[in-house]
């Protein structure tokens, strides 16, 4: 079974030492603890693709990512543009494994997550790392903060053996993927799920399904891969939200997911969990 992209390091948290200052200043001066080398907050590879560590010695503002086999990883807390996605990293991720994106993923995340939150949301004052990176905490009313995950809904339509993809305007050339939106307040994942599709393409769905969930750092979202069965085929499309939309069979999709250049659109990255569900739809799941 196809594994999301941005899972599978197998990190231990350790919640435990995250505020346990004594220990923590131990484990970043063990020997063995590793600094995640950043470009600004893109990955750097060495020659085998694999990510770039350096010492911790010397190193400030740290985030504590976990422990990997009892050694403790770090990365850096970084200044960074808010909103910014390079898409060159896309090319980078192609080479990384799983266990690099996820643990690389956590850390763009909580850089982005920090770097929006230096103020206070109650009173305005400035907030401090704390939690060894996992929390921001208010020098004046003392408020908490904590990274927080957005939900988002990423699904495919089904109908007679087909399923529904779409584009946007944003997207390379010839590439389509499954449709997506975040989850609204008081609303549940099915509810999402349906009320997405008949907004952005006008179809109605139901038995909608769960499939796999992946964490995406840019910033910080939650996929949650669905599929529900539609009853008719018709389109009425957003154009604000999709360029073009069509229904694909099983055999376009194989195609795409092979990299065949016949095939009908070109497929999200393998890292993508549009990816993961197109496979395992494939596949009969």
């Amino acid at each position: 079974m196809s594994q999301p992209g941005f899972t599978g390091a197998g990190l231990d948290r350790a919640d435990h030492l995250r505020l346990d200052a004594e220990r923590l200043a131990d484990l970043m001066a063990n020997g063995d603890a590793r600094l995640l080398q950043l470009d600004v907050v893109d990955p750097v590879l060495d020659e085998a693709g694999a990510l770039r560590w350096g010492p911790v010695e010397g190193a400030e503002d740290l985030l504590f990512l976990g422990l990997e086999d009892g050694r403790p990883l770090f990365a850096p807390l970084v200044r960074m543009e808010l909103g910014q996605r390079a898409w060159s990293v896309f090319g980078l991720l192609a080479l990384m494994s799983s266990r690099d994106a996820a643990i690389w993923g956590a850390a763009r995340s909580l850089n982005e997550w920090h770097n929006r939150h230096g103020f206070c949301s109650v009173c305005g004052h400035k907030t401090a790392l704390f939690r060894a990176g996992w929390g921001r905490q208010c020098g004046q009313c003392g408020a908490e903060h904590f990274p927080r995950v957005d939900p988002v809904v990423i699904m495919l339509a089904e109908h007679e053996g087909r399923v529904l993809l779409g584009r946007s305007p944003h997207y390379p050339p010839r590439r389509y993927s499954a449709l997506a939106g975040f989850v609204e307040p008081a609303e549940s994942i099915e509810e999402a799920v349906a009320r997405e599709l008949a907004e952005e393409a006008g179809v109605a769905v139901t038995d909608v399904r769960y499939v796999a969930s992946q964490p995406w750092p840019f910033p910080g979202s939650l996929m949650i891969a669905c599929i529900g069965k539609a009853a008719s085929d018709r389109l009425t499309l957003d154009g604000n939200e999709l360029e073009d939309a069509f229904w694909c069979d099983r055999a376009g999709v194989l195609a795409a997911l092979a990299g065949n250049p016949d095939a009908p659109f070109q497929a999200p990255p393998p890292f993508a969990i549009a990816n993961t569900l197109l496979t395992r739809w494939s596949e009969g799941e």
